[in-house]
């Protein structure tokens, strides 16, 4: 058995309000179309005229309403919602016109489902061994655990002791290699998910720009480590056991050697911080990672 959740309701509605005030604007909305944003449109290129204060704001309630919308499991979209979310300063009539593109998409493809599948995955455990890390300079380190008091007796800052099952983190993480045109910052993308059951996801441009492909992954793989940290911490304090580390997938075969092997050394020094908080994890086992994939 598993639980399903769709977000029909809630896009229908927000679809015909989006209708509504294209029909007072004498417009005919867009009748369906097949992805979230036209052919090729790039909104950080767009340099169609400036919007003005009544439609700039309108813009920026849709961007609202959107991203309510990727929360409430809309994955698909997400990433064109973060691209679009970077004009929010400025938009133009190009970004609004995308807008209405993207709510025709959600017309055409409004009744989707995101399915929380509470079965443990079954993985490869020889793709993640346990490394040897007592003679690396991080020594024999552990994770840090906050300190556990039965339920009726913990306080601030201390965790209840651990009662039922835990679950098994996964993790998916990807980049693209100076995506923005504009700035040639790559966008990090990543999914968390809990057992089979997506958990949270993440599209948002990097804040600096990498100038390889090692460096805009290995920032994308400092990232989604950044949340498991503290997703793991969270699980504790609401009293949840989390027996095991997350096992982190991704796609660079260099990024993932500098990350798991004791005795690699980094030769990019300008990713010396990300390069170090990885594998500080990955020794003190709160996470390992692999390029296999389920």
């Amino acid at each position: 058995y598993a639980w399903a959740f769709s977000s029909t309701q809630y896009v229908q509605a927000a679809v015909a309000n989006v209708e509504a005030y294209l029909g007072k604007m004498d417009e005919r909305p867009k009748a369906k179309a097949t992805s979230p944003l036209p052919k090729d449109y790039r909104p950080e290129v767009d340099i169609s005229d400036e919007l003005g204060d009544a439609e700039a704001s309108y813009f920026q309630s849709l961007i609202g309403v959107l991203r309510w919308i990727v929360e409430l499991e809309r994955v698909d979209v997400c990433t064109e919602v973060s691209m679009l979310s970077s004009h929010l300063a400025l938009p133009r009539k190009g970004h609004l016109e995308a807008l209405f593109h993207l709510f025709a998409y959600l017309k055409s493809h409004h009744n989707s489902e995101m399915v929380f599948d509470p079965s443990e995955p079954d993985l490869d455990m020889s793709e993640f061994p346990r490394e040897d890390w007592s003679l690396s300079i991080y020594g024999n380190v552990s994770e840090e655990l906050p300190p556990t008091k039965p339920f009726e007796n913990s306080g601030p800052g201390e965790a209840p002791e651990p009662r039922g099952r835990g679950f098994r983190i996964i993790v998916y993480v990807d980049c693209d290699l100076g995506g923005d045109l504009v700035t040639r910052r790559s966008c990090t993308g990543f999914a968390v998910f809990l057992n089979n059951a997506p958990l949270y996801w993440l599209s948002k441009k990097q804040t600096s720009c990498e100038v390889s492909t090692f460096g805009s992954k290995f920032t994308a793989m400092k990232q989604a480590c950044e949340y498991v940290k503290g997703l793991r911490y969270r699980l504790r304090m609401m009293g949840i056991p989390v027996d095991e580390p997350a096992f982190v997938f991704g796609d660079n075969k260099s990024v993932l050697a500098n990350t798991t092997v004791p005795g690699s050394t980094l030769k990019k020094k300008l990713n010396s911080l990300s390069y170090h908080f990885i594998r500080e994890g990955c020794a003190r086992d709160e996470w390992r990672t692999s390029t296999s994939t389920l």
